[in-house]
């Protein structure tokens, strides 16, 4: 299955289908990814080991392991490993269209600007 290293920690796919995609996500402590948003998927976070502080539409939300945080649609989103220990998170993406480039970056601590990187 397709996996990637990225400049805060790493992403794996577990399982993939017609309208869905399932990653594991590692972010490595004091690491966060770009505030971004889709235009083609919403997204599900399952907190599994660590803790994640994420940013939905501004609104800060702090979740441990075992709850979750669901993404909108077009909902601009980022989560941050503020912490020492390592954050693992299993993503659900739901929509017609799941792949890399439906990534609109807003923030970058990288200066990416676009989603192939």
């Amino acid at each position: 299955m397709e996996s990637e290293d990225r400049p805060w920690g790493s992403w794996h796919v577990l399982d993939e289908g017609d309208a869905y995609k399932v990653k594991r996500i590692h972010v490595n402590p004091g690491q966060r990814l770009s505030y971004q948003t889709h235009e083609h998927r919403s997204e599900h976070w399952v907190v599994v080991a660590g803790t994640a502080t994420c940013v939905v539409d501004g609104a800060t939300v702090v979740a441990e392991s075992g709850q979750s945080v669901d993404i909108a649609v077009g909902a601009a989103h980022r989560i941050i490993n503020a912490h020492e220990d390592a954050l693992v998170i299993i993503e659900v993406q739901r929509g017609h269209y799941t792949g890399e480039d439906d990534i609109r970056r807003l923030e970058d601590d990288y200066g990416r600007s676009d989603a192939s990187t």
